[in-house]
């Protein structure tokens, strides 16, 4: 599984001019998943985004995670996370799961963050064609593969 997460001021994601998740402070979370991830993947990798420390204390440093500020978490999948581009122009994305498979560990992370976070999270809608909107903070953007964790 692999995350890209944003510190972000405010972010949101649209689907047919509708808005379906809308946060302020806190961390736009887009989703990768293959066919190789488990449980073991999304407990690992939600405790890891509710504990990064990439909030300012009060003397400007980034000491601070998503649970000591009292952020609010959007979460978005995102298929194009797993293109390869070794061969020719045209990305293939082979490696991502099909709805059948991520669909589930998509719906997993987001029970796992809201438990984790202990309130509810904002969301896309899984395979909708998205607008994502967002002011990045800082700005603040950290990739975590699931697969790189030792």
């Amino acid at each position: 599984m692999r995350v890209v997460i944003q510190r972000v001021t405010e972010a949101s994601v649209t689907v047919d001019d509708s808005i379906t998740g809308i946060i302020n402070h806190g961390l736009l979370v887009l989703q990768g998943i293959e066919d190789a991830d488990t449980a073991e993947d999304i407990a690992w990798l939600s405790n890891k985004i509710c504990n990064l420390r990439i909030f300012n204390d009060e003397h400007g440093v980034m000491n601070k995670s998503i649970l000591d500020i009292d952020g609010d978490i959007l979460l978005v999948s995102q298929f194009t996370l797993f293109a390869s581009t070794k061969k020719g122009n045209r990305p293939s994305y082979i490696k991502a799961s099909k709805p059948d498979i991520a669909i589930p560990l998509y719906e997993a992370m987001i029970a796992q963050l809201q438990k984790d976070l202990g309130k509810h999270i904002q969301t896309g809608i899984f395979g909708a064609d998205m607008k994502v909107r967002l002011l990045n903070d800082g700005p603040v953007t950290i990739t975590i593969d699931s697969k790189n964790k030792e």
